[in-house]
């Protein structure tokens, strides 16, 4: 625990304070939560299978596992997959955040993770005792390095790598005997890029899965983050070493939220109407920020990654004052930027656009 930081989102509780004072009430883009109702079709699932009486498996059911080798074939380009590719989990966060123990790393051992990242990779690390790296080019891992983290779509930035990016990563991984586990958690929410390839892609992996790992969430894609609902994907003996920690320790999705994703995972109509909510969101909320000053990146995902030239935390604070609070970059290793949540109400979206409107400097 000496090894772990404070929790960073407590130390915008000031902010908070100040944009939610504002007279019109606060714009929260700062977490990236979900506000949309879950699509009925996934609530409707939910209900039908809340007569569960019995464990429900770590593996998932038969039934949920034919849904992402399905789904992966069908929406992401990867055909192939089998039952022992596939896996589902209590959300994206806690493989995120356990991986690295339940791969049996440790003192000695270095995790790789994007230098502007999610936090979240870095605090795995540290959990289980390993050394975190932060390394964009493949060419500066250090020795020792044992899993290496690729997130495209990036949280923060919303930068894609391409398919020669991507397939260089996993050639120098296997070079050195490392895992590559790809957090593709917004990878159906492309805007400016032409595509969003997976880890997994054939044009990527070759004609080998080996020691390659994707990390995917329906919270965003189907409004559902309150039922913790995701998958991991890849190499079956990694998938296989991650289910038997598993299983031993017991973490489980239960068995309604399991039906429901697999009925969720069948449906690509309720993921389509998602996705065109949060891109008429983006094109209010950018170019209100461009307006204002900033300059905003951001090709996918749910975050315009945003800069007006100062410290993060002044312009944090700046935007408070006009009752709209963000993320500092800071908490993702960039101290220039704000990350913004497209993750609120057309209202409030619509809000806030208005409010940068008034935005000066």
């Amino acid at each position: 625990m000496d090894q772990l930081p404070a929790f960073p989102w407590d130390s915008l509780a000031d902010a908070k304070a100040t944009a939610s004072a504002h007279p019109g009430g606060i714009v929260d883009l700062s977490v990236g939560s979900p506000v949309d109702a879950t699509p009925q079709v996934i609530q409707d699932a939910l209900a039908d299978a809340t007569n569960a009486p019995t464990y429900p498996t770590c593996w998932g059911t038969p039934a949920l596992r034919d849904a992402i080798v399905d789904w992966f074939a069908r929406v992401r380009g990867v055909p192939g997959l089998g039952h022992p590719n596939v896996m589902p989990t209590v959300g994206s966060k806690e493989t995120v955040a356990g991986l690295p123990l339940w791969l049996g790393l440790g003192p000695g051992d270095v995790v790789v993770h994007p230098t502007v990242a999610y936090p979240t990779y870095d605090i795995g690390a540290r959990v289980a005792g390993a050394t975190p790296c932060p390394a964009d080019d493949p060419d500066d891992w250090p020795e020792g390095t044992r899993l290496v983290w690729v997130n495209s779509p990036s949280n923060p930035t919303g930068d894609v790598a391409g398919v020669d990016a991507l397939r260089r990563i996993v050639e120098r991984a296997r070079e050195i005997g490392a895992v590559v586990a790809s957090d593709e958690c917004y990878a159906l929410l492309p805007w400016d890029a032409d595509e969003v390839p997976s880890i997994l892609d054939p044009r990527v992996a070759g004609d080998t899965r080996a020691n390659l790992l994707v990390v995917h969430s329906m919270s965003k894609q189907s409004s559902i983050a309150g039922y913790r609902a995701a998958f991991v994907a890849g190499c079956a003996k990694v998938v296989g070493q991650v289910l038997e920690v598993r299983k031993h320790i017991g973490l489980i999705p239960p068995a309604p939220v399991q039906h429901a994703m697999t009925v969720g995972l069948a449906d690509d109509a309720h993921v389509a109407e998602q996705r065109e909510r949060y891109r008429a969101r983006r094109a209010t909320l950018k170019p209100a920020l461009e307006a204002a000053g900033f300059t905003v990146r951001g090709e996918a995902g749910l975050y315009l990654w945003s800069t007006d030239g100062r410290d993060a935390r002044t312009q944090v604070d700046a935007l408070a004052e006009h009752g709209i609070l963000v993320a500092p970059g800071d908490f993702y290793g960039d101290a220039d930027h704000v990350r913004v949540a497209l993750t609120a109400s057309d209202e409030r979206i619509a809000e806030a656009a208005r409010r940068l409107a008034g935005f000066r400097r």
